[in-house]
């Protein structure tokens, strides 16, 4: 069975441009064409822009993706490998939301010390014009 881009789009809930670019990136494999030169897709390509797109909403970067869907190749193997994947970027968001909760912690602080009188006197402008006024290292 072979599908149309606007079809596979349609499938996997991605838009057309982004296909395209997944294929560009390499996540995709290149699309053989019809005799007219369209792009023609199967099942697996669905399945595959599928996987990719939800890797993409639970924030995976694209080369993890890649590699995971280099290890998804080889079913018999261990999945140690995707789990430390798994893991690193799991790190890597709770270390987002840390800085998450800083920058939370810094606008709270500033509009709390802010006397909402005139903006010549406002400390949140004050604070975004002088890091040294902030209460502590935020990204």
């Amino acid at each position: 069975m072979a599908f149309s881009i606007g079809e596979l789009s349609r499938r996997a809930g991605v838009k057309v441009p982004t296909i395209r670019y997944y294929e560009a990136a390499g996540l995709m494999p290149p699309a053989p064409r019809s005799d007219g030169g369209q792009r023609r897709y199967g099942r697996a390509d669905a399945e595959r822009l599928t996987f990719i797109r939800h890797a993409r909403e639970l924030g995976f970067e694209p080369e993890a993706i890649r590699e995971l869907l280099d290890l998804t190749a080889h079913p018999e193997q261990s999945c140690a490998t995707i789990d430390a994947i798994a893991a690193r970027h799991l790190r890597e968001v709770e270390r987002r939301i840390a800085s998450l909760g800083r920058l939370r912690d810094e606008l709270a602080r500033m509009i709390g010390e802010c006397g909402h009188g005139r903006i010549g006197d406002c400390r949140v402008v004050e604070t975004l014009a002088d890091h040294a006024h902030c209460a502590g290292e935020h990204p």
